[in-house]
């Protein structure tokens, strides 16, 4: 089973809103508690952002055998604004091959620095990645505190 790479399209939409929506509910379980979980989750519902996302980033699908197994946006050139990889999928290298050829895309507009705000669940990937923790982050959504990590790493 080979993976193939490809820019989203909107007919993407429902899979990879399915996909992010089931890999928080399961991979991230460990690290949220249920009401953190079920706030990040319901993001899944803003479909204009989701669209907006599509429309106006850098949205790299991971699929094998017509199924996406993993996305990762770039915004401007130099924020990586969603990133994951289907619960089924884990563990499989296909993060390291999405996150490598954002940070080729993201050479392509001379970006000196890549950043991302990283859940505590992704933050060890990333910091084998070669990225490190320049803050942690307590976010307030629906009333429920929500902590992540803004990262970066030098490119060049």
């Amino acid at each position: 089973m080979s993976t193939i790479f490809r820019v989203a399209t909107n007919s993407d939409l429902p899979e990879m809103q399915k996909l992010y929506f089931e890999t928080i509910q399961e991979v991230c379980k460990n690290d949220y508690n249920k009401e953190q979980i079920q706030v990040w989750s319901s993001g899944v519902e803003n479909t204009e952002r989701w669209l907006d996302v599509i429309n106006t980033q850098f949205v790299l699908l991971a699929q094998i055998e017509n199924q996406i197994t993993g996305f990762g946006t770039l915004k401007d050139g130099n924020y990586i604004d969603l990133f994951y990889v289907h619960k089924d999928f884990q563990r499989q290298g296909i993060a390291d091959k999405i996150l490598d050829k954002l940070e080729i895309e993201a050479a392509k507009y001379h970006s000196q620095v890549i950043t991302a705000d990283i859940s505590i669940t992704a933050k060890p990937f990333f910091e084998k990645k070669g990225f490190i923790v320049k803050a942690e982050q307590r976010n307030i959504r629906l009333n429920v505190e929500l902590i992540n990590y803004k990262m970066e790493k030098k490119l060049f």
